[in-house]
């Protein structure tokens, strides 16, 4: 579901026949043309859009126009635009994006820009871009996104901002780089030549050279008021007389020239003006339906604009076609001013007309597709009823359209009295809270909702209610990976949730999903995920399509099938779009997981900053975490102790301060493996014990010696994950366990074991699994019981240890063939020692390079003069280099 496009709002009006050509204000744009940006800044009715117009309709450059209403307050909406536009310029500008817009999603305003900034850096030639009437934006996070726009702007890109009002844009320092071009109300007066020539040329008045200069200098130049006094002047007699007549401010000036104007108009063209004065833009049918059956005097809708266009009566053309127009921005307020005053009647009465005028052109907007523009007249006429039915939505809420930030102001208007009258606006109001990222907010409304359904008939549109409520429970608690508060709320929207109501349902499929991937209902988890994909393509809802498609890359990787999963992944990420929706940030954490299976550790670290960068666009997420978790796996695997302390250290304290509960076994499983490498045993046991890590509590019983204790853990846990066909899992406890018999004596059953674990592992490409368990899997891979079992996989493994030994920090873990004459061979760190000690550094300094204690580096010192049966530190190197390992 795409937001829908007004396409006149991306026509530049064309201009006049009859206009007064500014030479001088001209000339300045095009000298402006080398500096980054233009702002024409005055009040209305200064001529700011016909300058623009006029000035690119005599050049050559090609441009794109965006015409800014309120609705451009919405990110998606603004995005919509500025992207549809600049296709002008070149049609592959910002394809990848458009299907992302009704994200339920925060938009990164920021990544959208600078992937923009990116596509515009390969149009071959310049282009100006225009925002007309910016003064409409009123959000902060647009006018940080046009001031990142304009920091980066390639030479190609010329921006000129037409507003009323200052904007918020970084001026002074543009000004201070000579990259400002500046227009003022001062610049577009007209001179008394060019009202002259306005006045007789274009308004058809022969004035003489004193009333011009009375007008002139009564309107101070001022382009709107010059053609109303004009207007007001065709029927004067004594023109003198009238110029003189009328004095004060802008204001008051067009106040009473608007007056005279209407006075000289018949009664049919001052209804039309009163009564189209409502809408934002105007063609001939929709005119016809604000004045419904009685319909238009003196013709048709589209009669009295062309009318009104030759009579010069502050109308606009919006496309070449005249098919469009609006009124002149200033002109049309008054109007609306003058409409309001006629219709404000004690009785109410008339109050009822002019909502009826609101009602009719919803109607029509509602009839045409345009639901946006038929919300925002429901609301004008305060029909409550028919603008909640437009936010809901037939198959995609308004919401999800591009309406999120029109919608929640709506609803933070009305009072309580009405959101109880209809308990599904409180809902309504709660989802687009938590999709603007203000989650605190989100539960009070929902038991408000509650609250009000409790005093209503329980019928297909309160039970739909009760189970939207539901809905968004379950997303709140997916949020948190409450596996059991998502399963009852996910199946309780699904229980009352109407069958119609696609949206809802099928996000709710994928909360349920979710959950039963957490309890490790890994088959549940798929149909789940399947069902919700199916139905998020068939509507559009294309964050869900994201999710479910990661939700089942996961499920592929956890049954060790990676080349599949990441063909999974990287779909999730053209899905994602460029620049990509913060949720690709779990694509980009199943690629770094699974490249730093395959020890490409380059492309892991790539992905998993990817990850970082994306997760934090998010709030409330423990994404973050969950990759700084992977990252520091990876910097065990490169030797960087220092690097892996500093960065599970700063997850855990992450992980903490924001309750990230679900993320604290695998920080404490990624500790355990840093405690293991500084040899710190007792630590390491400890936190083993404590998270209930039974794998890692194998790995510390098997570095103490305990490979009794080690296998009485890894047996039953292999039978545990074979019953429950958790492969991953079951790959993992083998190596280990094959690792650990080893050891204990038990050479055939280990070679076995390493057997059947290359067969599951090899389709995968499994690496980093086997080399992360050091040495010893080294030697079990030399073993002659395994030697004819998968040889080129074989190989390929024995072949990265060759890859990954200089990695390593310090260490140097080759075994040449000479270590067999040791009677007992030197242990991976004490290798890692030795080395440190041929290099001259004393025990304090070895003992701070790889942070162990002091004592534990005198106790290895010890081990290697025993195995290498010397009694000094020069002995033993020199007894290394014999044996060939330095």
């Amino acid at each position: 579901m795409t937001i829908p496009i007004v396409t006149t709002k991306l026509y530049m009006p064309p201009p006049r026949l009859k206009t007064v050509t500014r030479h001088r204000l001209i000339e300045q744009l095009n000298e402006g043309l080398n500096r980054k940006l233009t702002v024409i800044s005055a009040p209305a009715g200064s001529g700011k859009t016909t300058l623009v117009s006029e000035w690119l309709a005599s050049g050559d450059r090609p441009f794109a126009w965006i015409s800014m209403d309120e609705g451009d307050n919405d990110p998606a909406c603004f995005l919509t635009y500025l992207f549809t536009a600049l296709q002008n310029i070149d049609p592959n500008i910002g394809a990848g994006i458009f299907p992302l817009l009704h994200s339920p999603q925060p938009l990164p305003l920021e990544s959208m820009i600078a992937t923009l900034l990116h596509e515009i850096i390969a149009v071959p030639n310049p282009f100006v871009l225009v925002f007309d009437d910016y003064h409409v934006l009123k959000t902060g996070p647009l006018d940080d996104a046009i001031s990142f726009l304009l920091e980066r702007m390639p030479p190609q890109i010329h921006l000129v901002i037409a507003t009323r009002e200052e904007p918020r844009l970084p001026i002074a320092r543009l000004r201070v780089r000579n990259q400002l071009n500046e227009v003022r109300a001062s610049d577009l007066r007209f001179t008394y030549s060019e009202a002259a020539e306005f006045l007789e040329t274009v308004m058809g008045l022969e004035l003489s050279p004193e009333n011009i200069a009375l007008l002139e200098a009564r309107t101070e130049g001022w382009i709107a008021g010059l053609q109303l006094a004009a207007l007001s002047m065709k029927e004067q007699i004594d023109v003198a007389t009238y110029l003189r007549s009328f004095s004060g401010s802008h204001h008051f000036i067009l106040d009473y020239m608007v007056e005279e104007v209407l006075t000289q108009q018949s009664a049919s063209i001052q209804a039309f003006l009163l009564h189209t004065s409502i809408l934002a833009r105007l063609s001939g049918p929709l005119c016809d339906a604000i004045f419904g059956e009685s319909g238009i005097d003196s013709g048709s809708g589209q009669e009295m604009l062309e009318f009104l266009e030759r009579a010069n009566l502050f109308i606009v053309p919006l496309d070449s076609e005249r098919r469009w127009y609006r009124y002149h921005h200033l002109f049309a307020d008054l109007l609306r001013q003058r409409l309001h005053q006629r219709f404000s009647s004690t009785t109410g009465e008339d109050e009822c007309i002019l909502a009826e005028l609101h009602t009719r052109a919803s109607i029509w907007y509602e009839d045409n597709g345009l639901e946006m523009e038929a919300f925002h007249h429901a609301v004008a006429a305060n029909d409550t009823s028919r603008a909640a039915r437009l936010v809901e939505g037939e198959r995609m809420p308004l919401l999800f359209r591009g309406g999120v930030i029109p919608v929640r102001n709506w609803l933070e208007s009305l009072s309580h009295e009405e959101l109880d009258a209809r308990p599904a606006l409180w809902v309504m109001y709660a989802s687009a809270l938590l999709m603007t990222g203000q989650v605190t907010g989100v539960e009070p409304k929902l038991v408000a909702a509650e609250k009000a359904l409790q005093g209503l008939k329980q019928d297909a549109r309160s039970k739909d209610t009760l189970g939207h409520i539901a809905a968004i429970r379950a997303t709140l608690a997916v949020s948190k990976h409450q596996s059991e508060d998502i399963m009852a709320e996910a199946k309780r929207a699904l229980e009352y949730l109407h069958p119609d109501n696609l949206p809802v349902r099928t996000a709710t499929t994928w909360s349920l999903g979710y959950a039963y991937h957490l309890q490790g209902n890994r088959i549940a988890a798929s149909k789940a995920y399947q069902e919700a994909l199916s139905n998020s393509e068939k509507i559009g809802h294309v964050v869900i399509t994201m999710m479910a498609t990661i939700g089942l890359a996961k499920l592929q990787e956890a049954d060790n099938q990676l080349h599949m999963a990441a063909e999974t992944y990287q779909h999730v990420r053209k899905l994602a779009g460029s620049p990509p929706l913060p949720a690709a940030c779990e694509a980009h954490l199943g690629l770094a997981r699974i490249f730093y299976e395959w020890n490409d550790l380059h492309k892991a670290e790539h992905h998993g900053q990817q990850s970082i960068q994306l997760a934090r666009q998010l709030e409330q997420t423990d994404r973050v975490v969950a990759t700084q978790v992977v990252l520091t796996r990876l910097k065990l695997a490169q030797g960087d102790v220092s690097g892996a302390a500093a960065m599970i250290a700063n997850a855990e304290h992450v992980a903490r301060k924001h309750g990230f509960i679900m993320q604290m076994p695998p920080i404490a499983e990624a500790q355990v493996l840093l405690l293991l490498q500084q040899d710190n045993l007792t630590a390491a046991a400890r936190l083993a014990q404590k998270h209930d890590l039974p794998l890692l509590q194998a790995r510390v019983l098997l570095a103490q010696g305990n490979t009794s204790a080690a296998l009485a853990v890894l047996e039953p846990l292999l039978e545990q994950a074979e019953a429950k066909q958790l492969e991953d899992e079951r790959l993992k406890i083998m190596l280990l366990l094959a690792v650990v018999l080893h050891a204990h004596g038990d050479q055939a059953k280990a070679a076995q074991m390493l057997k059947d674990a290359l067969v599951i592992a090899e389709p995968g490409g499994f690496i980093r699994t086997f080399v992360d368990e050091g040495i010893p899997m080294k030697r079990l891979l030399c073993d002659a019981e395994v030697y004819g079992t998968m040889p080129r996989y074989r190989e390929k493994l024995l072949a990265e240890w060759k890859e990954e030994e200089p990695k390593r920090e310090g260490g140097n873990s080759n075994l040449p063939h000479h270590v067999d004459s040791l009677i007992e061979p030197l242990s991976e760190r004490e290798l890692e020692i030795l080395q440190l000690i041929e290099k001259g550094l004393s025990n304090r300094d070895i003992a701070q390079q790889l942070f162990l204690a002091l004592s534990t580096v005198k106790g290895h010192n010890r081990n290697i003069f025993d195995k290498l049966q010397v009694q000094r530190r020069t002995e033993a190197v020199a007894r290394a280099r014999q044996l060939g390992l330095l």
